[in-house]
């Protein structure tokens, strides 16, 4: 039996309520950087991915998001007992809100709505240079555009040269470039910060 069955059998009855799940974390990783990683599944180039969904939340019933994609595309995404949330660092499903931005992999059921295995709940992954540092805050240069980076005590952390995640920020510059992997806070030009990536 295929990966892909497996899946989709566990899915489906943590859909109906017949499974007693762990976590989807058990299906693939949580980390904020799968978000942005390829499909697990072969899909043909140029074709959308129908386990892959992203947008805006416009509303939220009895363990569904009703979500608009960037592309106009509406999804319907169930969330089960198995489902893993991340938003700025595992969390629950009540801290999920209408006007939050997501991207979500699970499995697309017979019904059209998709059995999320994950949901990385205003997840943005940037690419800037430091204009500016504060108290734990950074000041972030993105194509142009001033973004407003918030350091969260506890959370954020920051990878030097590939080397393990530390809560150490004091090697990050001005003028440096960084990649930072956050959690957007919606309809602003702010971020909490959960990973920075510089040289040292």
């Amino acid at each position: 039996m295929t990966e892909t069955i497996d899946r989709r059998r566990l899915l489906t009855s943590a859909v109906v309520g017949g499974a007693s799940l762990v976590g989807a974390t058990a299906l693939g990783s949580l980390a904020p950087e799968a978000a942005f990683g390829a499909p697990d599944q072969a899909v043909e180039p140029g074709a959308p991915d129908p386990n892959f969904a992203e947008g805006r939340i416009t509303g939220i019933s009895a363990g569904m998001l009703f979500v608009t994609g960037s592309d106009m595309a509406l999804w319907r995404i169930r969330i089960t007992g198995g489902t893993s949330i991340w938003k700025l660092r595992p969390t629950t499903f009540d801290t999920v809100a209408v006007g939050d931005g997501l991207y979500a992999r699970g499995l697309r059921l017979d019904d059209g709505t998709l059995a999320a295995d994950s949901v990385w709940v205003n997840i943005v992954n940037l690419h800037a240079h430091i204009a500016a540092i504060g108290r734990n805050v950074l000041h972030l240069d993105h194509k142009g555009r001033r973004v407003v980076g918030h350091l969260v005590p506890g959370t954020s952390a920051a990878r030097y040269n590939n080397t393990p995640a530390v809560s150490d920020m004091s090697m990050l510059r001005v003028g440096k470039h960084v990649q930072v992997i956050g959690a957007w806070v919606p309809d602003t030009n702010e971020v909490e910060i959960a990973t920075v990536y510089a040289s040292a």
